[in-house]
């Protein structure tokens, strides 16, 4: 019983050694699961597409664009296991959620754990130019690197957004302001930060039954769709090789596309959700309904006809047979027209997306995207 506790005699001493990682593949193979579990049935691919159509506009060269698309398939994918955890979905792409197949700790835990392994990723993207070394009385020469943006140096070109500001996507700051920066001036809201708070707003409206403004509505998806796309453009305009230089790139501002684009997106993702056959199989039978979400036909068909209360009362039943969805279904599409007012916005939003498309210098891969976004009346 007591043959081992000899190893504790000087614990303190073992820990004060230099060691190597005891952390093994299979280990984390195993806390990875929940994640490579739903990679492994590949999704409509959209965010890559989306970002190689950025690309022939920006040609980052290619081991920074890996890095990026790296980057933003992590986080669009762990994005993924966390809302399937919170609208209590149960299908994700035509199979069962990771969280009603591993649990929801341990698929929270992975989705934590896959935030650090996206931000550990992005030191790929770091500058390593050195500056100088100098002796550390802590030990042998120690190296430090330039932490000046290449702003401050004549020799490189002035970009709309630098390589040194990663921090600075990640945390939101406008494009312009970038630029612009000083001691001063402050970050906005931290890209990161937008997702979960247009996730959180998403959340709040359902579970406490308010329906939001239109408004409030497109803002919420700015924020949680869009965050990852500006992620993504951002990233790329700070290594592009092409409309990098300032005076060049504030003509060339690719951010509010990249909104339009996500908020075009979500909406048709919600008019999808309760009129396609495709969603049917990859998410279930009006799904939105389940799981008591204001989307955008929803909130219009509740603001249409605010008297009415059924939708509000479908919302709060969140049916999972097809009875009552049937029904709030014809009541959005015969009473309160919403499907027609949702195609409408849709058609207004792709002209503008594609006009924008064609100012930018043209976009045969984003017009591409948009095409096959394309929804009939």
């Amino acid at each position: 019983m007591h043959t081992n506790i000899g190893k504790y005699d000087s614990f303190l001493s073992s820990l004060c050694e230099p060691s190597s990682s005891t952390w093994t593949e299979a280990q984390e193979s195993a806390l990875l699961e929940p994640y490579t579990y739903i990679t492994a049935v590949p999704g409509k691919k959209v965010t890559d597409k989306f970002v190689e159509g950025f690309n022939l506009w920006l040609n980052v060269p290619q081991d920074k664009l890996s890095v990026i698309k790296r980057v933003v398939g992590l986080l669009h994918n762990v994005s993924l296991l966390v809302d399937d955890i919170e609208d209590d979905s149960e299908l994700r792409r035509g199979i069962p959620v990771a969280h009603k197949i591993y649990g929801v700790p341990r698929t929270i835990n992975t989705a934590k754990y896959v935030y650090f392994i996206a931000y550990q990723e992005l030191s790929a993207l770091r500058p390593t130019v050195r500056r100088r070394a100098r002796a550390s009385s802590a030990g042998p020469e120690i190296m430090l690197w330039d932490d000046n943006p290449a702003t401050e140096k004549p020799d490189v070109p002035q970009r709309i957004i630098s390589d040194h500001d990663l921090d600075l996507v990640m945390n939101g700051m406008s494009s312009i302001a970038i630029v612009a920066r000083s001691p001063n001036v402050k970050t906005r809201i931290a890209e990161l930060i937008s997702l979960h708070h247009g996730q959180g707003l998403d959340i709040l409206w359902r579970d406490t039954l308010r329906c939001p403004t239109e408004d409030e509505y497109v803002q919420m998806v700015k924020d949680k769709t869009g965050g990852l796309l500006r992620i993504a453009v951002k990233l790329m305009m700070a290594f592009a090789t092409t409309h990098s230089n300032v005076q060049v790139s504030l003509m060339h501002d690719y951010v509010p596309l990249s909104d339009l684009i996500g908020i075009y997106y979500q909406i048709r993702d919600d008019y999808m959700n309760l009129q396609s056959d495709q969603y049917t199989v990859n998410k279930g039978f009006a799904e939105d309904l389940s799981e008591g979400k204001f989307s955008f036909p929803i909130v219009h068909g509740i603001l249409e006809q605010p008297e009415n209360q059924l939708l509000i009362n479908v919302l709060q039943k969140r049916p999972k047979t097809p009875t009552l969805k049937h029904h709030a279904i014809e009541y959005l599409r015969d009473i309160t027209k919403s499907f027609d007012y949702t195609l409408a916005v849709l058609t207004k939003l792709e002209q503008q997306a594609r006009g924008e498309l064609e100012r930018l210098g043209g976009n045969p891969m984003l017009s591409a995207l948009l095409d096959k976004l394309h929804v009939d009346a």
